[in-house]
């Protein structure tokens, strides 16, 4: 706790931007390819359009931005178990990845979502 009385304790989720009408694109990607469950939103959303999906504990919001461009430099960081597998089955879905081994016992790399924001993949060194 804080002295002010409260803490931090996680992330409840994280949102990425997309243009209009990319529910079905996004439900391909981040549902067929990568394998996250979609998670139904509130009635009261829906009308806004998106779709929303479980990671682990936290989930991964797809909003619609009306003008929309797509995050470069701001990311998620998703951690995997069996990098190279997550690799390999990207590699064969024809996705392009960025490695990056700056950061010592890391092994990551980045890869652009359907509308192009940055998505990192990273596995601790055990």
């Amino acid at each position: 706790m804080t002295a002010a009385g409260f803490a931090l304790y996680g992330i409840d989720h994280v949102q990425l931007a997309a243009p209009a009408g990319c529910e079905a694109e996004a439900r391909a990607f981040y549902h067929g390819v990568l394998g996250m469950t979609e998670v139904e939103k509130p009635s009261r959303l829906r009308l806004r359009g998106g779709v929303w999906f479980q990671c682990g504990a936290q989930q991964v919001h797809i909003g619609i931005e009306p003008a929309f461009a797509p995050a470069r430099k701001a990311h998620p960081a998703f951690v995997v178990r069996n990098l190279s597998a997550l690799r390999r089955h990207l590699l064969a879905a024809g996705i392009t990845l960025t490695d990056d081994g700056a950061l010592p016992d890391v092994e990551r790399f980045y890869v652009d979502d359907p509308f192009g924001n940055r998505l990192e993949f990273l596995e601790r060194a055990a």
